[in-house]
This record gives structure tokens, sequence and C-alpha cells, in this order.
């Protein structure tokens, strides 16, 4: 038994923290209580003051792309890479994620079919530290020229219904959970795509009733009203941007907000429009783009909250100018951008992030039974959300309850 004492509790559910101490049993909490009921430790528990730091529930990224390039610790200028530098970058960005305290990731989308099932795998083993991780597929688009969004997708892929239904066979025989579709295009990379669908009515219900039979989770990037739209109606679990959602799009989403998850991804839209540009690069249209996704989703986002729908942090790290490492980030502008309080940005990364990785009821919260996922943070996130931001601020990471980074006096 570990006992976690003299700790300020965050419990993930939104409610302010408390005083207390949590007592973990193998990779379960076995008991929360409040100051008053901090009882002696039985024999041969190890006992760890938290000296009035924050004990929270480990954070969920609920746009992981593990396997684009760029991290914190190491830049690199393209996105694609060898297959075997591409699995090492990726094993070094799921250790980098963990290291600044996220427990839990939900892929949207790879650089190859397979690398990410083979991750967890590794990961699931204790072969290599990460977070536990919802393995996704590449994103699916369908044939296209150049300019196209293109980022991950590596294979060819037919066009009708029969061909849709193929890859999400294909995707769920290799191993992959999620399965993901670029339901429109992307204006950053090609001005107006946003607004562009990419597949047909008929071709996305194909995809939701094979991934219904195959039992895997569709996952949709889409940016135009109609896309949200078609995104809902198809059985797509998860919805990254959804920025020109229209009145009748909001009410789809809310109608359906029990099964499905927005994550607008403002974390990219910013790290654009701070972006330097390379030399003999153009990024205004990008910075533009950026600007009106952001006024956007500012205006979007209150709007869903107050209709019940689940909305996450995950905003598109990986890139060469949004690298992995600085996905708290996101937190920060939830509350900057969105009206968030930092208590209520911490619930959407924890508790909601435990529903989106299918664990709804045991992970995201610090209550008796669920898994021990836990940050020990240096001050109180739910005043200052930045805390999170600097890893000098985490001094303990547990996973499954086991510690990743153990306190210094452990």
């Amino acid at each position: 038994m570990i006992i976690i004492r003299n700790a300020r509790i965050f419990d993930g559910s939104g409610a302010a923290p408390f005083r207390g101490e949590v007592c973990i049993e193998g990779n379960r909490i076995a008991a929360v209580r409040g100051a008053a009921e901090q009882r002696e430790p039985p024999a041969g528990a190890e006992v760890i003051d938290a000296d009035h730091a924050t004990l929270m529930p480990g954070l969920v990224e609920a746009h992981a792309h593990l396997t684009w390039p760029s991290s914190v610790e190491k830049f690199v200028p393209v996105m694609h890479q060898p297959p075997e530098e591409l699995a090492l970058t990726a094993a070094r960005n799921a250790r980098i994620l963990l290291d600044h305290g996220f427990t839990s990731a939900y892929s949207g989308g790879a650089l190859s079919p397979r690398l990410e099932v083979l991750l967890k795998e590794h990961i699931d083993s204790g072969g290599m530290p990460g977070p536990r991780l919802v393995p996704s597929s590449i994103e699916r688009e369908p044939p296209s020229d150049a300019d196209a969004l293109a980022v991950g997708a590596q294979t060819e892929h037919g066009r009708g219904p029969a061909a849709v239904s193929a890859f999400v066979r294909e995707c769920a025989r290799l191993g992959a959970k999620a399965v993901k579709f670029l339901i429109s295009g992307e204006s950053a990379l090609k001005p107006g795509a946003s607004q562009q669908l990419l597949y047909t009515e008929e071709e996305l219900r194909a995809a939701g009733e094979q991934a219904r039979q195959s039992s895997v989770w569709l996952t949709g990037h889409a940016h135009a009203a109609q896309a949200v739209k078609l995104g809902v109606r198809c059985g797509f679990r998860v919805l990254y941007h959804c920025t020109y959602a229209d009145a009748e799009a909001v009410e789809l989403l809310a109608a359906n907000a029990e099964h499905l998850f927005v994550a607008p991804t403002v974390g990219i839209a910013q790290a654009t429009l701070e972006a330097q540009a390379p030399p003999n690069f153009d990024m205004s249209h990008m910075k533009a783009d950026a600007e009106v996704v952001l006024e956007h989703q500012r205006r979007l986002v209150p709007q869903l909250r107050r209709r019940g729908v689940r909305v996450l942090p995950g905003g598109d790290y990986g890139f060469p100018f949004n690298p992995h490492g600085r996905n708290a980030r996101d937190l920060e502008l939830f509350v900057r951008y969105l009206g968030y309080t930092p208590a209520e940005a911490l619930a959407a990364a924890t508790r909601l992030g435990g529903e989106l990785m299918g664990l709804g009821g045991e992970l995201g919260q610090i209550r008796p039974g669920y898994l021990a996922d836990l940050l020990l943070v240096r001050g109180d996130p739910t005043q200052d959300i930045t805390l999170l931001q600097s890893t000098r601020n985490l001094l303990a990471i547990m996973k499954d309850g086991r510690f990743h980074k153990a306190p210094a006096r452990h």
C-alpha cells in the first residue's frame, strides 16, 4: 500500500480541492480521506508526505499524434521519416507525453497503419514508458491531388462505400481502436479547404456501419458545418475542430451529447499565430486562418458546453511549431479563450478524458476503485493552470499504481 497524505486533493470532478490523503493498493485507489479522517498507516505501508502539494488525476491528451515527429526535445523540420526513425520517434514522444503529466492519450491519427498498435503493446507490457493509449489508423482521405491535406495518408484509398468499409475492416484487423477520417479539408494547408467535403454521406454511413460491426471508434476531422452534421449522423465518436458548426450542427451535437466528444484543437491555432516562419516559407494564409478559427471557437464552445456537449482539450501537437511536450498549454487556452475556469479545464482533461478513453467510472477522478493515475503538483493548478506546463512542477507522476516519476524524498 502507498499512502499520499497531507495533500491538496483535486479529485477531477471540478469541485474545489480539499485537504486529505489517498491510499493506493495495486493499481487502484483504495481510499480517499479528508484531513479529519486521516489515520495511522498500517504496518508496511509506504507513506509519502505531499507537503500540501496538489494531488490530481493524470491528464488525458484527446488529440494525440505520437508519430508526428517534433517535440520539445527534438525539432524535426519535416513530417515524414523513414520507418525505423519513425518508430523510435513515436516511442520517444510517448515517453515525453508521460513526462509532462499525460497518463492517457487518445490518438487522432498516425503516420503508419500498425505502429501505434505495436507501441501500445510495448507500453502495456512494461517494455517502454508511455501513456495509456487508444491507437489509431492512418488518417483516411479519398484520392486527391497534391494540394490535399495528406499529412497522414500514406496508402491509396478508393472511393465508394465498399472501399470505405474495407478500410475500416482492415484497420480493425490490424488492431487500431480509433479510425480517423478527414471529413473536410484543412484551410491552414489549402485555402478554402475547410469548407470542402471529402466524403459522401453514403460513404460515411458505410464507415459507421462497419465501425459498429468491427467494434472500433470513428474519429473525424471536421471543420465545415456539413462535415460536422455528417459526422454526427454517421456515428462518429470524436469530432475534431467543428469550427464552422451552425445552429443545426450545434443542435445535432447536443442531441447526441451522450454518444460523442468534441475537441476544438485551439492549441494548433495559437501555435500558428506565434510561429516564426522559416526562410522562403509564407505562413500568412495559415495565420489568417488561425485567427478565424479562434474567433469561431470562442463563440462555439460556450454554446456546446451550455448544451451538455463534452468538450476536450487536445491541440494537434507534433508539428515543428507545435511540439509534443507543450500539450498542457491547451488547458491555459481553454481558460484564456473559451470561458473555462482552471478547475473546469482540469475536469475536462481528467474526468471527461477518462470517459473519452472508454474508462468512465474508473479513470480520470480520485475516487475509491479508480485506476491510480495521479500527479503530484507543486502549487495549486486550480488557481494557476499554467503550473502544469513545467515538468519542474510535476513532483510525482503515477500511472497504474506505479511511479513513472517518484517524489524526490520517496
